[in-house]
């Protein structure tokens, strides 16, 4: 086995690298030893997308895992949304197999705790890493007296039952939905959700094939919906979803092939779970969601909780508050009913059931859930994140109309618009978003920004 870099590939939520370049089949073996032995469990459950590395990269992991005691519980094809809902449900630690939207070549593992609990940097991941580095350099640990079992189990039709047990669709209009899985486990979860439901499905790149054939898995792009806005307008449907990779995250166009920004279905999907709540909860965005979200989540009983970016922040503050649901600009949507994991196939079954729920299109019925213009991420090279950060403080720092914060990069807010620019952890980044009233307000503060990040 070649001596692996593990700072490479071990980032602060997952495990992601090249195959076989950066990692392989013995290494995902010891990462399935270092699980075990991290989480102390007796008994894991794992899943894999589509990836041509996927099967036998988790069934390594698996081997790892039974040769120090732990029975796996294999689910096989799943979403990365299913294998929460198998660690949920079956109250095991989890791992995942996948690289979400990168390219073909790549393979990762996003792990968790029984009950979906993330495992990242600081809650275990670090010390997976350190195990695995040692037995890269000292040889495998020594496999225990009585290994554990690997049994496969089906868990499809009891995730899709799970989420239809929490937004009754049984009574809505007939609605016409086009769905981009472009290729990825989407493909795989879909038709058992949406089966026997009032839709009819328009299905697109259904055909699971991890070399991403027709487009990149990653609908943030805007390059990769144009396919599902042009199939949504050709077909007279009443919305499009497009999912990623590993179907995590979904992103919706209306019915005239328009985004909607997830500040909107964030927005929306908190009113809805208000209500169910009988308007009280808390409800988390993080601090680039557009100004939108906390507003809705008052207007309707609920307190707004701001966070840094990033799941594993989300998820910490979903469990410390108790909120309800949590929304990103990144179209990651969480659950309090799906342990606080994301699923952006709820989100989807919840824009369905408002929809279908009324008569109007979804243009006019998410009108109200999007009230300023947003410049979306905008990413800028830079030599030096932190010159260019007090840069843009001492220009803006002096100013009496203007508020600071440092949250999470900086963020500076004034009556009409805001800006936040955050460094990307793992490049040369700096990233603006930006938020107005107006467009010209939000023009002219964007513009101003970059020019002080790309002096």
């Amino acid at each position: 086995m070649a001596v692996a870099d593990l700072s490479q590939i071990v980032k602060a939520y997952d495990v992601r690298g090249v195959v076989p370049d950066q990692w392989d089949e013995p290494l995902a073996e010891l990462f399935g030893a270092a699980f075990v032995r991290v989480t102390g469990a007796d008994a894991i459950v794992t899943g894999h997308d589509m990836r041509p590395s996927s099967p036998a990269l988790s069934r390594a992991f698996a081997r790892g895992a039974a040769a120090q005691g732990a029975d796996v519980t294999e689910i096989g094809l799943c979403s990365t949304d299913q294998l929460y809902y198998a660690s949920g449900a079956l109250d095991l630690p989890g791992a995942m197999f996948t690289a979400s939207h990168n390219p073909a070549q790549y393979n990762g593992i996003k792990m968790c705790r029984a009950g979906a609990a993330p495992v990242g940097q600081d809650t275990g991941l670090a010390q997976i890493r350190e195990l695995a580095e040692q037995w890269l350099e000292s040889g495998a640990p020594e496999p225990v007296a009585e290994p554990g079992t690997l049994t496969s189990r089906e868990t499809l039709s009891d995730y899709a039952a799970h989420l239809r047990s929490l937004v009754d669709l049984t009574s809505i209009r007939p609605l016409k939905v086009v769905v981009d899985a472009g290729n990825g486990m989407g493909g795989h979860t879909v038709p058992t959700v949406f089966e026997g439901l009032p839709l009819t499905l328009v299905p697109m790149y259904f055909e699971l094939d991890g070399t991403f054939p027709n487009h990149e898995a990653n609908p943030l792009d805007p390059a990769n919906i144009v396919d599902l806005q042009k199939r949504v307008r050709e077909e007279s449907a009443d919305l499009g979803l497009a999912f990623d990779g590993d179907a995590d995250r979904c992103f919706v166009v209306d019915e005239n092939g328009d985004p909607v920004s997830p500040s909107a279905i964030t927005a929306l999907v908190a009113a809805r779970e208000l209500a169910r709540n009988g308007g009280k909860g808390v409800i988390i965005h993080n601090l680039i969601t557009s100004w939108t979200v906390p507003e809705v989540v008052k207007e309707h009983g609920g307190t707004p909780v701001r966070t840094r970016v990033g799941h594993s922040f989300i998820k910490a503050e979903m469990a410390k508050s108790g909120a309800i649901f949590g929304g990103e600009h990144s179209a990651h949507y969480y659950f309090k009913d799906f342990w606080n994991a994301d699923t952006g196939m709820l989100a989807a079954l919840h824009v369905l059931a408002a929809l279908g729920g009324q008569t109007g299109p979804l243009s006019a019925l998410t009108a109200e859930y999007d009230r300023y213009v947003g410049s979306g991420e905008i990413n800028s090279t830079v030599a030096d994140q932190t010159a260019r950060l007090a840069a843009i403080r001492s220009a803006y720092g002096d100013r009496e109309d203007v508020t600071l914060d440092d949250l999470d990069g900086l963020t500076v807010a004034a009556t009409d618009w805001w800006f936040n620019v955050r460094p990307s952890n793992t490049e040369p980044l700096l990233r603006l978003n930006t938020e107005a009233r107006d467009e010209a307000t939000m023009t002219k503060v964007r513009d101003e920004v970059l020019t002080i990040i790309r002096a």
